[in-house]
């Protein structure tokens, strides 16, 4: 009597696909976890049938690196700044004053713009 043995087959696993699958599957929770916004508070606001539109005006004031002062594009010296913005708000109800300052600022420039919108009584954004 002949009898072999069996030939024994070692089983693999092939691991080229895998290395695709999980790049894919890395790109996926990457994109989806920059469009996922964790920090956000969902509150239902309440609706008004008769709801009344408030006109609001604000002005711009620019302030850029060189530390020239815009009012809504009109360049103004600093020693003027509290004048000319006094007058720029003078007829507006509730005036509001939109800040923007260039990234190179100190934080004096700031302060000093903020001590005028306290002076004026104004609320600076």
């Amino acid at each position: 009597m002949n009898i072999r043995r069996a030939k024994h087959f070692k089983p693999e696993v092939s691991t080229s696909s895998l290395n695709d699958i999980m790049f894919f599957l890395l790109l996926f929770f990457l994109i989806v976890s920059t469009l996922a916004n964790p920090n956000v508070i969902k509150v239902l606001l309440p609706k008004s049938k008769s709801a009344q539109e408030i006109d609001k005006q604000q002005v711009n004031l620019t302030v850029t690196a060189d530390r020239k002062y815009y009012i809504d594009q009109k360049e103004v010296l600093l020693s003027e700044l509290e004048q000319k913005l006094q007058e720029h708000v003078k007829g507006i109800e509730n005036p509001t004053v939109v800040l923007r300052f260039a990234k190179s600022l100190n934080i004096q420039d700031l302060v000093d713009v903020l001590e005028v919108g306290v002076r004026l009584n104004i609320k600076m954004v």
